[in-house]
């Protein structure tokens, strides 16, 4: 399925929209303990997408500051008034790459996860399915990404 750009996405109560203008670089499903514990789920479903390839559509949400497994923390972006996240962004990339959450978008089945990550501490009862790829733990992007979102991500680090 090729999923059409601009996708739209939100929180529950709508009080705050955007748009993934883009494809994403790259969507993780992770499987680390940091991630089941935060989505309150058996894995959390990240796409990697530049920020400036965000737009809000309605509302502002609220940065809030947590802990992360790296020790470096991260910012999830979530609704002021229902709390769900939309986004976060890790220490590694900034502000500049955003992981967004896929079970916001409005059409989360027409984006996949590319990669199963840290399946090591993957609960026994899920299943990973076959052809895509799935690591132990993490990985090195030129293993995995496509072409087109190395050069894109080689270009937003480049950039002040």
């Amino acid at each position: 399925m090729t999923a059409p750009f601009p996708m739209e996405g939100g929180c529950t109560c709508r009080a705050v929209r955007y748009a993934m203008q883009t494809a994403p670089l790259f969507v993780h499903c992770c499987h680390c303990t940091w991630c089941r514990r935060e989505s309150g789920a058996a894995f959390a479903l990240n796409a990697m997408i530049e920020t400036d390839r965000l737009t809000l559509l309605c509302g502002s949400p609220e940065r809030v500051a947590t802990p992360s497994a790296s020790g470096k923390g991260q910012r999830i972006a979530r609704c002021p008034a229902c709390r769900i996240a939309l986004w976060s962004h890790y220490a590694g990339a900034g502000a500049k790459i955003a992981f967004l959450r896929v079970g916001t978008l409005d059409h989360a089945e027409a984006v996949p996860p590319d990669i199963h990550i840290f399946t090591s501490t993957r609960l026994p009862w899920v299943v990973l399915p076959e052809g895509v790829p799935a690591v132990a733990e993490y990985y090195r992007a030129r293993d995995f990404w496509p072409p087109e979102s190395l050069a894109r991500r080689e270009r937003l680090m480049a950039s002040p």
